[in-house]
């Protein structure tokens, strides 16, 4: 009985795992599909590096909008903040 039941839970476990890695890996896959991409601004940004401990910080202009992004290293966190209408940016 209890030998059959511990088969039983090993099995649903196998199931989800082999379930969840196949939900997982097309994403892997997809290189960039999220949505048609546009016109990209790829000129450069001002960088403010900050002491270590603090977040570094990222602006360019976009469209008359200016753009902030915050951003720590490579870690996988950040924030991104737009000014609307920003005098500083041409329209």
């Amino acid at each position: 009985m209890k030998l059959a039941l511990v088969a039983l839970i090993l099995l649903a476990i196998v199931i989800m795992t082999i379930g969840l890695s196949g939900a997982c890996s097309g994403k892997q896959l997809e290189r960039y599909n999220d949505a048609p991409v546009g016109v990209q601004n790829t000129g450069p940004a001002d960088v403010m590096n900050m002491p270590d401990g603090f977040s570094n910080v990222a602006t360019k202009c976009d469209h008359g909008n200016r753009v902030y992004v915050i951003f720590h290293n490579d870690a996988a966190y950040g924030s991104v903040a737009v000014v609307a209408k920003d005098p500083t940016c041409p329209q």
